[in-house]
């Protein structure tokens, strides 16, 4: 790799680690093509991203950001995957593990705090940004819908005792 290339390569890196609120780094050895493909677009349509660089180039690009507390653990082949929501990436990446024996995630940084593994775990098993929204709305928009049901109900009773005590002059 040429040296302008390289000092490109840093850059790119650099303003992703910036644009992330959280990364994960995870050992990907023994992954076949399909494999890292596979994880590759479970990340995207998950708004997360996964990247594949030298370690020494990525701990220069880590300089500066918030994630640089993963500059120690980018040993051997590495990969990295980043979102803006702090729980896409590392829920992909656990669920990945899950059904790939040789993707290992070593850990993570969330903003400036460093993640174990079971702390990446523990985030991956929270409820997405999306889901957390609907949640809300779910309950903003119940008592307003039973409300609506029990204004309604005394309506709905009087007119069927009415029916029906006019059911009862009619039979007799």
């Amino acid at each position: 790799m040429e040296r302008a290339a390289k000092k490109e390569a840093v850059g790119q890196l650099n303003e992703a680690f910036k644009a992330t609120s959280v990364a994960i780094v995870a050992h990907y050895s023994g992954l076949t093509v399909a494999q890292m493909q596979k994880l590759r677009m479970q990340m995207k349509q998950a708004g997360a991203s996964v990247k594949v660089s030298k370690n020494r180039l990525a701990k220069i690009a880590l300089e500066g950001t918030d994630v640089a507390a993963i500059g120690s653990l980018l040993k051997g082949p590495t990969v990295i995957a980043t979102s803006d929501d702090p729980v896409a990436a590392p829920k992909v990446a656990v669920e990945f593990a899950k059904t790939n024996e040789k993707f290992v995630i070593l850990g993570g940084s969330m903003g400036k705090t460093v993640l174990n593994v079971d702390s990446v775990k523990a985030l991956a098993s929270l409820p997405s940004l999306d889901e957390l929204r609907s949640k809300i709305v779910g309950l903003l928009v119940a008592p307003a819908t039973k409300l609506a049901q029990l204004s309604n109900a005394p309506a709905a009773k009087l007119a069927r005792v009415i029916q029906a005590h006019a059911s009862k002059s009619e039979a007799a």
